[in-house]
């Protein structure tokens, strides 16, 4: 058995159980969490490596063969979906360290963290519809106690919004898992690859495909589907809402490429054009929603959605260019994004309040921390040479080659509109003068203009790092394009896929 297929999941288990055991020793708790996270960290790294070097890997838990029995598979996509999990798991883990608060500590927050990082990275893991529908339910059960744990007013109104409609498309999800169970006689994802092309009525299978692109949609945040989002991201402390906002739908854009670059490609000029619309359709509701909002969250909370419609674009597309953009865009947006919402949580340390009409003065006070804003704040807006911009530069480029002019000029279009939105943070939260010395926090403490708060360190390590790797991955952008090149040619040429999992079977 390849344990590098494993670990991914089984680490963050072991670290959730073991810290069970230190349930009224918090600081060993918060520190074996951040041990746990560099484990997997270093898991991550490897089996990524591995890869890269011998090619797909696939084991069969219990030496059942494939496809009878649980598949876990990994390709390049998978891989470094893994590594992305595994270093926001630690920077949000580090941030943790200063931003959760007891009462959240005793209601088992670091074990929910753990548990919700084995459902990410069992996501990205398998090779089997069903199990992809277990580990959707493992994150769900884990982000829901995650999202209500405070009990304050606004958070179980975010939470039971974000549960009730995810459980709707669940529900489509295993009605879809069905449908095609009962249409090919298996649910191991390689092995529909070779029977979904050998069924003769392929418009059967495009109408099954739609199940799965609204269950796949909701969870991705993709227009109309994504109402619940902006309604709940906002609510927790920022550490959730970072780790959220870097993973859980980057979960739901995952399972999109997957199923409609293995499984669902009968009939390409209908099913990838619908995807095509509904990507700029979402860059455009998306950046919207952020530029009329006035709370430094929700406009992030927006701009995930925006930002979505990037990463499906390249779907959509469907060419080796476009799909490299896409594993290239969602890796750049997973950091940045993780990484402002770590800063939006540390602007309300300073200052008590996340409203950008009582913010104000930060730069003056305090210009590291606006420096560690501005450099993901304009990556997100593809300002080169950060790694927005050669994220967005592979994509219009393959919008050009295929002719695809109109969601070029809504990508390009939608940058600016980003631009627009983070310069008004920027002048309201950073630039211009604070409207007063102090303000009250939610707590009911004052918040002083020029205080340090506790635990500065443990906020500013993390966030430093995924500024340092915005700026890297810009600059050495060729890099990672190399990588994703590959991811790519995997995903548009499913056979070295297929015979990883299936190997000689007939």
């Amino acid at each position: 058995m390849n344990l590098l297929l494993v670990l991914p999941i089984l680490m963050p288990l072991l670290t959730a159980a073991t810290s069970l055991l230190f349930w009224r020793r918090r600081q060993w708790q918060r520190w074996w969490g951040v041990i746990g996270m560099a484990a997997l960290c270093v898991v991550a790294f490897a089996l990524l490596e591995c890869v890269r070097q011998d090619g797909i890997q696939a084991v069969q838990i219990g030496d059942w063969p494939a496809p009878f029995g649980i598949t876990l598979v990994a390709d390049l996509l998978s891989a470094i979906m893994v590594v992305l999990a595994a270093l926001i798991g630690l920077a949000v883990a580090v941030y943790s360290l200063a931003d959760i608060e007891a009462p959240r500590e005793a209601f088992g927050y670091y074990p929910l963290l753990h548990i919700l990082l084995m459902g990410i990275c069992g996501a990205f893991l398998t090779g089997d519809l069903f199990n992809l529908y277990v580990w959707f339910e493992v994150m769900l059960i884990a982000s829901f106690v995650l999202l209500a744990l405070g009990g304050e007013q606004a958070q179980i109104e975010g939470a039971i919004k974000y549960v009730t409609l995810n459980l709707l498309a669940s529900a489509v999800f295993l009605a879809g898992v069905g449908i095609l169970y009962g249409l090919s006689g298996t649910l191991n994802m390689a092995d529909l690859a070779r029977k979904l092309a050998q069924v003769d009525q392929p418009g059967v299978v495009t109408t099954v495909s739609m199940l799965f692109l609204i269950a796949f949609g909701v969870k991705a945040a993709v227009f109309p589907l994504f109402f619940w989002l902006p309604a709940s991201y906002h609510t927790p402390p920022a550490a959730v809402s970072a780790i959220f906002a870097g993973l859980l739908t980057k979960v739901g854009v995952y399972a999109l490429i997957r199923v409609f670059t293995l499984l669902f490609v009968q009939d390409v000029g209908y099913t990838h054009t619908l995807i095509l619309i509904m990507a700029g359709l979402t860059m455009l509701t998306g950046v919207l929603g952020a530029v009329a909002q006035n709370e430094f969250r929700r406009i992030l909370s927006f701009h995930i959605i925006s930002q979505i419609g990037y990463m499906i674009m390249g779907l959509g597309l469907f060419s080796p260019l476009a799909l490299a953009g896409s594993v290239f865009y969602i890796t750049h947006h997973i950091i940045v994004k993780a990484n402002l919402f770590l800063v939006s949580g540390l602007t309300y340390r300073l200052r008590g309040s996340y409203d950008l009409n009582t913010l104000g003065g930060l730069y003056t006070a305090y210009p590291v921390v606006a420096w560690l804003f501005l450099i993901p704040a304009l990556s997100l807006a593809g300002i080169p040479p950060l790694s927005g911009f050669a994220a967005k530069l592979i994509l219009v480029q393959a919008g050009l080659e295929s002719q695809q002019y109109l969601i070029v000029t809504t990508a390009m279009s939608v940058s600016l509109l980003t631009l627009f939105s983070m310069t008004k943070i920027w002048m309201e939260a950073f630039w211009k003068t604070a409207p007063y010395a102090s303000s009250p926090s939610q707590d009911g403490h004052d918040v002083s203009a020029t205080d340090t708060p506790p635990g500065m360190g443990a906020l500013l390590v993390p966030i430093s790092g995924m500024a340092f790797l915005t700026v890297a991955l810009g600059i050495g952008a060729e890099g990672l394009f190399t990588l994703a090149m590959r991811a790519a040619d995997q995903l548009l040429e499913p056979t070295a896929y297929i015979q990883a999992v299936l190997g000689d079977a007939p």
